[in-house]
């Protein structure tokens, strides 16, 4: 090979390197029944790319009779603390299959992290206070999060791939299978999909109260 063929060759090398690799974008766009944003819906993308999501410690607290937030989404592994910043205590348990656990009654300073290593959908209850729920989605989705007011969800820098959408929420009426989407990042060219409920949300439980005999 001469100098200018090596010269020509090294050239075609380095510009492949420095190239900018093509990513891609999705959003969607969740509607309900009437047409209304879906705010707060729990989305998940799977690709056969599985990048490793590190676990988190993620925070519920319980304030005025509610879980604060009511939902969370952590990936697998992650852990959860449980403080409680209301004026009365809780008795906090969950008798799901991904993750089954009772905190004794307590208040204030919380116990230990509690570990999630499972994926799945975790219900929470109190003891003392039937009407407060919460959920910890867990995740092994290597893309994941909630919609935003206007019912959007964004992800960017995906790479070109097929992947699986799936979206959730604990008062959607209608099966988990209806609401997913195989969905195909050819180019940079951003992909929009848009999903809209058959069925209007359940209602949501109503506010727990205060008994005369409450600790």
């Amino acid at each position: 090979m001469s100098r200018n063929q090596a010269l020509a060759a090294w050239l075609l090398v380095l510009g492949a390197a420095t190239r900018p690799v093509t990513a891609g974008t999705i959003t969607l766009q969740a509607t309900q029944s009437d047409a209304k944003p879906f705010v707060g819906a729990v989305v998940t993308l799977q690709g056969a790319a599985h990048p490793h999501v590190a676990p988190v410690n993620a925070i519920l607290d319980q304030i005025n009779l509610a879980f604060a937030p009511d939902l969370i989404v952590i990936p697998v592994g992650s852990t959860v603390e449980f403080p409680n910043s209301d004026s009365v205590s809780h008795q906090i348990y969950s008798f799901s299959p991904t993750k089954r656990f009772q905190l004794p009654l307590y208040h204030g300073q919380p116990y230990p992290p509690v570990h999630f290593d499972q994926a799945g959908i975790v219900t929470l209850g109190c003891n003392i206070h039937d009407q407060m729920v919460g959920y910890v989605f867990v995740t092994d989705a290597a893309y994941f999060g909630r919609t935003d007011a206007a019912g959007a969800w964004t992800v960017t820098n995906l790479p070109l791939g097929s992947y699986h959408l799936s979206l959730w929420h604990p008062l959607m009426r209608e099966a988990t299978a209806s609401l997913e989407r195989d969905v195909t990042v050819a180019d940079d060219e951003p992909v929009t999909l848009k999903l809209q409920l058959a069925h209007p949300l359940r209602r949501p439980p109503l506010p727990a109260t205060v008994r005369r005999d409450q600790y």
